[in-house]
């Protein structure tokens, strides 16, 4: 009979043989705590118009190279389950806001920084979160003081390029005048008068070759593929859309049909001829000229509608095909029936086009008020039109933010110090030991002008002195001025760098919000995974940490 050994007692009795688990400071709050610092210290050198590149190969071994912090933890395949949820928390903040994803994991990760001292001094982590949650209270409060500007007309070019010129700076220093111009245009042009305006309207067309600055908007869409038949243009097209092949109807039984003689076959292929031209024929009679389909053209069809100088595009993604409906308002019909005229949709232009070495075929809007623009992207290599895609996504997130609050605070970390400075002074009022994490949520803040001069070059301490400095005298709008070699600071409205107020208001939340939830986490419990793969190392759980 086989030794009995007891298990030892705690959660190690209750547990499969395997599993793990880890308690108190050192083995859990420290670990967790560590893991998310070097998580926010790897993103946060790509903070900020001179933050530097990642170059991240994902695992289906496609290549990423970006500042983007969303698509970095997109990509990244984070195990550790604290650093999970600051990208769940920085994910909220892309579908919330569309932009500051980076805010708040440096944030997050500054707050912990911050509280490991706070919990090696003796204080404990509730009221470490205590504190950090009346020092958020007390944020958004200050929040609304320190407003710069306000966009009043959100029609205007000039003011909404001015507006949404930070956002496109942080990713694309240089680029920031030619890339606002473009994207303010693109969403002005399809602001509806009475709806609200929605981001994917916006659609963005890649074409490689030439150089950015040959970008432009169209108004309507653009598919990245030649027309089936011979007809390659049509002006004032009215459009029938189709979701099934545009061929000889297959019957939907099995039937057998016996052929005697060869006359009775040249009849039979006779037949179904026929009624495929009747069935092109009425819909020329409907005054279709153009027929888009999400499925094929068989040979047959395509020979009748080059007969009748009927247009023939097959668009492959049904997404193309409802949006394209959408643009031209006309409806997709399930079966190859002809349209009524509510049905057909119309676009002033229909053409192919050549781009580079690309034929592309566009429906264009001569309309003051098309539905869809598309933002055509020109550049040399596919990395680097992604990454302007990105960038195309946080203007277009920016103005749709602007028209919900057309709020402004000042950027280049001027709202930060002077969130520092208030909180600061609260700290003094507060009685308990909260007043230390309220306190150290105001140094938090200091870490965001501190990446942004790092990145530069440029001594941290010394702009972070300076800006106090400033904002001490009341200069509420002073900022770290990037263009300097020396540290010097800027009054940020002279040039136009300013955070969409409902950004920076949801990154707060979702940072303090993620930080307060991985200090209540005192225990680690590990359960055994049934055939699982191994944990991998560094990760708790794994042999090598214990």
């Amino acid at each position: 009979m086989a030794l009995h050994v007891p298990k030892a007692p705690g959660f190690a009795s209750m547990l499969k043989d395997g599993a793990r688990a880890y308690s108190g400071l050192e083995e859990a709050v420290y670990r967790n705590i560590n893991a998310c610092k070097e998580f926010a210290n790897s993103v946060r050198s790509a903070y900020g118009p001179n933050g530097m590149n990642k170059m991240i190969i994902n695992h289906i071994e496609k290549q990423f190279v970006t500042s983007d912090a969303g698509t970095i933890m997109r990509e990244l395949d984070v195990e550790h389950p604290a650093a999970k949820l600051m990208i769940e928390a920085s994910q909220m903040q892309e579908a919330e806001a569309g932009d500051g994803t980076n805010f708040v994991v440096v944030f997050c990760g500054a707050l912990l920084e911050e509280a490991e001292e706070l919990l090696r001094l003796g204080v404990t982590s509730s009221d470490i979160t205590e504190g950090y949650e009346k020092a958020l209270q007390k944020t958004l409060d200050i929040l609304p003081t320190v407003t710069c500007h306000e966009i009043k007309d959100y029609r205007s070019l000039l003011p909404v390029r001015n507006a949404i010129r930070a956002t496109v700076m942080s990713k694309q220093l240089g680029n920031e005048d030619f890339l606002a111009d473009l994207i303010a245009k693109a969403c002005i042009s399809i602001m509806p008068e009475k709806t609200t305006f929605n981001v994917d309207n916006i659609r963005v067309c890649k074409i490689l070759g030439s150089g950015l600055q040959m970008s432009e908007v169209i108004p309507g869409m653009v598919f990245k593929r030649f027309v089936e038949g011979d007809v390659t243009s049509a002006t004032k097209a009215k459009i029938a859309l189709y979701s099934c092949p545009v061929d000889i109807i297959q019957t939907e039984t099995k039937g057998t049909v016996l052929i005697k003689s060869a006359e009775e076959l040249k009849t039979f292929s006779q037949g179904e001829e026929n009624l495929l031209e009747a069935q092109i024929k009425a819909i020329v009679d409907t005054g279709a000229t153009v027929i888009v389909a999400g499925a094929k053209f068989g040979d047959m069809a395509l020979h009748y509608m080059n007969k009748y100088g009927l247009m023939a595009v097959r668009l492959n993604s049904k997404f193309d095909l409802r949006r394209l409906s959408k643009a031209v308002n006309g409806t997709v019909l399930p079966r190859l029936t002809p349209p009524s005229t509510e049905e057909l949709g119309y676009c002033d232009n229909v053409f192919v086009h050549e781009l580079g070495d690309t034929s592309v075929t566009i429906f264009k809007s001569d309309g003051t008020e098309s539905r869809i623009a598309t933002v055509v992207i020109r550049g040399s290599t596919d990395n680097y039109m992604d990454d302007i895609e990105r960038v195309v996504d946080d203007g277009v997130n920016t103005f749709k933010g602007l028209t919900r609050d057309a709020r402004f605070l000042p950027g280049a970390g001027a709202v930060e110090i002077e969130l520092a400075q208030q909180l600061s002074e609260f700290a003094d009022t507060l009685p308990g030991l909260e007043q230390y994490a309220v306190r150290k949520f105001a140094k938090a803040l200091e870490f965001f002008p501190k990446a942004l001069a790092e990145n530069s070059g440029v001594n941290a301490t010394e702009v972070v002195h300076q800006l106090y400095l400033a904002h001490k005298q009341g200069k509420k709008t002073e900022g770290f001025d990037i263009e300097s070699e020396q540290p010097a600071t800027v009054d940020v409205t002279t040039k136009n760098i300013f955070d969409l107020y409902t950004t920076k208001y949801w990154g707060l939340k979702y940072a303090v919000g993620a930080a307060c939830t991985i200090l209540k986490v005192d225990e680690i419990i590990m359960a055994k995974r049934a055939g699982g793969p191994k944990p991998r190392a560094g990760h708790p759980g794994s042999d090598d940490e214990s």
